[in-house]
């Protein structure tokens, strides 16, 4: 094979990014996927454009954590990582297939985690592909199996939920406040991205609060929690919002948020498990249920 260049990303170089991440990722599901569940999918262009926008951003924030691998000047890989706080996050990474296997993954996850080498925590959302969760292990991260939730919402297992309401820009505060509680680090403008892809609710009492970001089908795509019994409500009212009779999907559920399981169950929802939640430094957030890239 060619010399690998290994060299900071570019806005130009989102569009390839986008393709490569969507087919790796799509290879991995099918590889990995149960009988049982619907066949996987390739991201469709809509979420093209909101991974381009999340990755846009990092690379405005974070242009020291965003790396990719050339092959004879054609892009072949990305990794997309972060640092919020005293917290590195790995938010993409990714060779084309038929690539892989020769160590370009190494030198792209090298060049990301230079940028968090003055972090205290880690913190990445890893698929069930076992090349990729043995190279997690090798660079210190310690694997926590996720469960996902999926199947039609039970209309009449939905309880009534007080005090939970829209939330806005206005709730930002509030929201990285509830993040360090959980996860020991805030979001930042990571929020602001969120709000412009998704719908915000928020729960505040005198003993505790929460948030979510909802996706169209009703999912909570991003969950945090001072309490499980906030948590809870914000979930709750997450699925209320599906439309009736369509499937809902609710991915990145650790075991120490079982609260969430319940709420799943509850609402007649079948439980698979499927990829890790990797972390270094710190325990699995609770009550927290993890963005797939802002995490």
């Amino acid at each position: 094979m060619t010399q690998v260049l290994i060299r900071p990303a570019r806005e130009a170089d989102l569009e390839a990014l986008s393709a490569i991440t969507a087919t790796s990722y799509h290879e991995v599901d099918r590889r990995t996927f149960h009988r049982s569940w619907p066949d996987p999918e390739i991201r469709p262009p809509a979420r093209n454009g909101l991974w381009i926008d999340r990755t846009r951003h990092t690379l405005t924030t974070d242009p020291e954590g965003c790396w990719v691998a050339e092959v004879d000047g054609e892009v072949v890989g990305g990794a997309i990582s972060r640092v919020r706080e005293l917290m590195w996050i790995l938010a993409s990474f990714a060779v084309r297939p038929g690539l892989q296997g020769q160590g370009i993954g190494h030198q792209l996850l090298a060049a990301a985690m230079h940028h968090g080498r003055g972090c205290l925590r880690g913190m990445l959302a890893a698929s069930a592909d076992p090349g990729a969760v043995r190279r997690y292990r090798l660079a210190g991260f310690t694997l926590h199996p996720q469960m996902f939730l999926t199947g039609v919402v039970d209309r009449d297992a939905i309880p009534v939920v007080e005090r939970v309401r829209e939330g806005s820009a206005g709730d930002i505060d509030l929201l990285n406040s509830i993040d360090r509680q959980t996860r020991g680090a805030a979001h930042l403008s990571d929020h602001e991205v969120l709000l412009d892809q998704l719908r915000l609710i928020v729960c505040e009492r005198t003993n505790g609060a929460a948030y979510a970001y909802v996706d169209e089908t009703g999912a909570p795509s991003l969950l945090a929690g001072t309490t499980r019994r906030t948590a809870t409500d914000v979930m709750w009212e997450a699925l209320g919002s599906s439309t009736p009779g369509t499937t809902v999907s609710v991915h990145h559920i650790t075991a120490a948020n079982e609260w969430a399981v319940d709420v799943g169950l509850a609402a007649r929802m079948s439980l698979h498990q499927s990829g890790y939640l990797c972390l270094r430094g710190m325990k699995p957030p609770a009550p927290y249920i993890h963005h797939g890239s802002l995490l």
